[in-house]
């Protein structure tokens, strides 16, 4: 199924890993060029500023390609506006297998261009060919985003190719529930919640049981989008507005109404990110304990949106106190602990970021500069014994 030469993306990960190993000061930088010079591998980009550069210009290349075979072809074809749409998703699709078989590309940037290109030449052709009445068919649409996205990360191991998966899953099985079951608005919400479980718990276990590194990134990133998808699928602020917003009666400036089960969503607002905080600290789950925070920011913007209990200068003191305090006595209780949850720096973390960022905070402040060497005058002075200059009483 996977597009690339195994032996060559095995090395990819094997280089991935000593890099980090060499980042954390594991082993030097001699041993880490020595080893990725002997290594065969696929064509990859890892600076994501160089790749954004390369993804950029596959998109013009693309683009000039599928307008070069516009000019030529649609003059001499009347309404053929279509089959060269499907023409412009086959080109994006060979494109990017011949950069995967031929040219060894991995992640490099063009070969990215190309098949979101592909993708979103695909879905435009099936819109237009299911349209009903000048509207597109949107479930036509996302069903096959869904399943050409996940066609194409199983072949390609792009992680992009995973959220636009994730999102035409969840689009399918949202629509469908909404339009073709009669309590499918009343039940959208715990249907999305359902979904997003299982998805949660199908991807923990693969991740698990994973024995080659060439789906983590991917499923991982599935695993983070089921835990934001599981959230805001029960957050009173998202429940009442959608509802509001799919009753068919929202207008502008219109206040929306109190939803049936207020209680029930306002504790799940506040309880799952308490949960995801305790569980990631007890598993050491890193991108949980992020949406932890960020689902915790939310739900106390979701209470302020309808309950104004304080000024905003005066939450945002006594939120920022409490925020200080927890911080400080997280940080006493936690500092010389070897082992379990400890405030020690991580070693696959680069140890010199937070001495640069203060000494770039301090040059920012302060208006230091760096210390220029004055290049020293090619004429010596010294050696007077009287009052002229270099006068020893000699010539």
């Amino acid at each position: 199924m996977i597009a690339y030469d195994k032996t060559l993306l095995d090395n990819v990960y094997i280089d991935q890993e000593a890099n980090r190993l060499k980042e954390s000061g594991f082993i030097s930088k001699e041993q880490y060029k020595d080893l990725s010079h002997e290594l065969p591998k696929l064509k990859s980009q890892n600076n994501l500023f160089i790749r954004i550069g390369f993804f950029i210009l596959g998109c013009l290349l693309y683009s000039s390609i599928c307008g070069f075979i516009s000019l030529l072809g649609l003059g001499a074809m009347d309404n053929g506006y279509l089959f060269f749409i499907y023409l412009f998703a086959f080109i994006g699709f060979g494109a990017k297998e011949y950069m995967s078989q031929e040219m060894k590309y991995f992640g490099f940037g063009l070969d990215d261009a190309f098949i979101l290109g592909a993708i979103l030449a695909l879905l435009i052709a099936v819109g237009l060919t299911f349209e009903q009445n000048y509207d597109p068919n949107y479930l036509a649409v996302i069903i096959v985003l869904a399943i050409a996205s996940s066609i194409a990360y199983l072949r390609y191991l792009n992680t992009s190719l995973v959220l636009l998966a994730c999102i035409g899953i969840t689009g399918s099985a949202a629509y469908l529930i909404f339009e073709y079951l009669i309590i499918g608005k009343a039940i959208l919400p715990f249907a999305m919640m359902l979904l997003a479980g299982t998805g949660y718990l199908f991807s923990k276990k693969k991740l698990q049981n994973l024995a080659f590194p060439y789906y983590y990134n991917g499923l991982k990133l599935a695993k983070g989008f089921c835990l934001i998808l599981f959230y805001l699928a029960g957050n009173y602020y998202v429940v009442r507005e959608l509802n509001f917003s799919l009753s068919g009666e929202f207008y502008y400036n219109a206040v929306s109404p109190e939803i049936p089960f207020a209680l029930l969503f306002w504790a799940f607002t506040f309880i799952i990110p308490a949960v995801y905080l305790i569980f990631s600290l007890k598993s050491k789950d890193r991108m949980m304990l992020w949406i932890g925070f960020l689902a915790l920011c939310f739900s106390f913007f979701t209470f302020r949106m309808y309950h104004h209990v304080l000024p905003p200068e005066v939450a945002l003191t006594i939120g920022g106190l409490a925020v200080f305090a927890f911080t400080y006595f997280s940080i006493k209780k936690t500092k010389y602990n070897e082992t379990g949850i400890t405030f020690k720096a991580d070693r696959f973390t680069n140890p010199n970021a937070f001495s640069n960022l203060q000494a770039l905070v301090a040059a920012s402040q302060f208006g230091l500069k760096p210390e220029v060497k004055v290049e020293e005058s090619p004429m010596e002075f010294g050696g007077g014994g009287f009052s002229g200059g270099g006068s020893n009483g000699e010539f």
